[in-house]
């Protein structure tokens, strides 16, 4: 339980997507008779989010992988965006985020089916090998047919009953498991040396125009761009508790509490990250990330039966990370000073600067995970603020850890 594995973020993206679609077609069977309540709005948002993490941390799009622009990025941010906004505010977007969800699946799936087919660097190649690029043709071609055919019932629900929709969406996260199993096994027989490929990539757009660079292949690395994703999250969240809390618009905490868990389990899976610390990304930790993960997609899908559970959970999480995060960063601190003053290192004033945004961070972690806790110990106009400058903060932290890996790259 404790060896390391190193899932990429295409496989826990594709691990989350099954997650997702086994809980909500267990779900749907019970949403049928009525014995549960159900939120489309916040349904379809959180899978346009999840979806905006694949095109913003990967480049890889519903309908094919492209360049991993600034532009195509910018172009994941307003998915996201779109998909926040009908989690938190239910009612306004129900129609579009239905239909955009419904025209993604089916014309997506039908873009992808194409490639596979077609490409002779796919299919064609693939299934001529035995083992697991077989396996992987396979995988592939169920999930994408499946795709269309789940884009066609978003789009005209009439066409099914829920039942065959359940059953179809139960298929569908069995075939997301299968293909994410694919996906690692072939990166661990076929490995690509991924810095060896940056750095080529980062050479030949420097020689480029800088006035196209906004459509090059960008170096956004993995934590700095979920951060970015947070950032985003938390500064939009902070934007509508403005006219939420004067009364203006309505609002769901169950899909602000589970799009935040959805967010956190990716972290865990991907990067070893939790609210409390670092750690090893082990079966252990992966399976903690798919528990939050499925209890995340529940809060979106069934409104009220989890928001004091997950309210108290989360409040907890976000006090003792905070805590336990500034222990650790202030008690090596504290042994440095009985140091003599030779024996002290000269600090970089990058990482000074990453030190006290760090420390930020983690004291307005604390107040958020107090309010949640308490929820009138401070004026919601004031908690607004507060999300707001948490936003900014993680934009900051993402620039800044984004100019430290390019100097460890750089060799710098």
């Amino acid at each position: 339980m404790r060896k390391e594995y190193d899932f990429s973020i295409e496989v826990v993206i594709l691990m989350v997507f099954g997650v997702f679609m086994l809980v909500f077609g267990f779900l749907l069977f019970k949403i049928h008779t009525g014995d549960l309540p159900y939120a489309p709005d916040s349904t379809y948002g959180l899978f346009l989010v999840i979806v905006s993490f694949q095109i913003i941390t990967m480049g890889k799009t519903p309908f094919g992988d492209f360049r991993r622009s600034w532009a195509l990025i910018i172009i994941g941010i307003c998915a996201a965006i779109i998909g926040m906004v009908a989690c938190f505010v239910p009612g306004y977007l129900s129609w579009l985020v239905r239909m955009l969800v419904g025209i993604i699946l089916f014309a997506g799936g039908i873009a992808l089916l194409v490639q596979l087919l077609a490409s002779k660097e796919k299919a064609k190649t693939w299934i001529k090998v035995p083992g697991i690029l077989q396996q992987l043709t396979i995988a592939c071609g169920i999930v994408y047919v499946i795709t269309l055919i789940s884009g066609l019932i978003t789009m005209f629900p009439g066409i099914t009953t829920d039942p065959q929709t359940a059953l179809i969406l139960i298929i569908y996260g069995i075939s997301f498991f299968y293909l994410s199993w694919c996906i690692h096994k072939v990166s661990r027989v076929y490995p690509e040396e991924q810095d060896d490929l940056l750095l080529s990539k980062l050479n030949s757009d420097s020689s480029k125009s800088k006035l196209f660079a906004f459509f090059h292949e960008t170096s956004l690395h993995l934590t700095p761009a979920i951060l970015l994703l947070l950032g985003v999250l938390l500064a939009l969240l902070g934007v509508l508790l403005f006219p939420v809390n004067l009364g203006l618009i309505p609002f769901s905490p169950d899909g602000q509490l589970g799009l935040l868990l959805v967010i956190i389990a990716i972290q865990m899976m991907a990067l070893g990250s939790t609210p409390v610390g670092q750690y090893n990304r082990s079966w252990l930790l992966i399976l903690v990330g798919i528990v939050f993960a499925a209890l995340g997609i529940f809060s979106c899908i069934v409104p009220g039966l989890l928001t004091d559970v997950l309210r108290i959970f989360l409040g907890i999480l976000n006090i003792l990370g905070g805590v336990i995060l500034l222990i650790k960063q202030f008690l090596p601190k504290l042994y440095e000073i009985k140091k003599p003053s030779s024996q002290l290192d000269e600090v970089p004033p990058i990482a000074k600067k990453l030190s006290f945004t760090q420390t930020l961070l983690n004291f307005v972690a604390i107040v958020f995970g107090l309010t949640m806790l308490l929820p009138y110990l401070i004026p919601g106009l004031i908690m607004a603020g507060i999300l707001v400058i948490n936003g900014i903060l993680l934009f900051l932290l993402a620039s800044i850890l984004q100019k430290i890996t390019m100097i460890g790259i750089s060799g710098g």
